[in-house]
């Protein structure tokens, strides 16, 4: 009796297990909505960075000799601060992917 008492003991419930698997569940779907937020970041990052490089190469000799703030230098300025949220963005999202996984 007593031997037997101690192997049920031993054993995990059946309770825990289910609990076990989903908190397993619920750390690869957050893990899985992390990388897909992240790759979202990333793919913006780019997208910002090539509208940047798309607007400084379309400055006309017009915008650079005329006085002033012009339209071409704000576009610029305004895809870069993008850029640079964007990248924000993704690197506190590692972080808090890499916080994640070591619980």
């Amino acid at each position: 009796m007593l031997s037997c008492q101690r192997r049920l003991a031993s054993q995990p419930s059946r309770a825990s297990l289910v609990a076990a698997r989903a908190g397993r569940y619920i750390s690869v779907m957050g893990n899985t909505l992390f990388f897909i937020l992240i790759l979202a970041a990333m793919v913006a990052t780019v997208v910002a960075l090539v509208r940047g490089i798309v607007a400084f190469l379309r400055t006309t000799e017009a915008d650079l000799k005329g006085g002033g703030i012009s339209q071409s230098g704000l576009k610029q300025n305004r895809m870069m601060r993008m850029r640079i949220a964007f990248q924000a963005i993704a690197v506190i999202l590692v972080i808090l992917l890499l916080i994640m996984s070591r619980q």
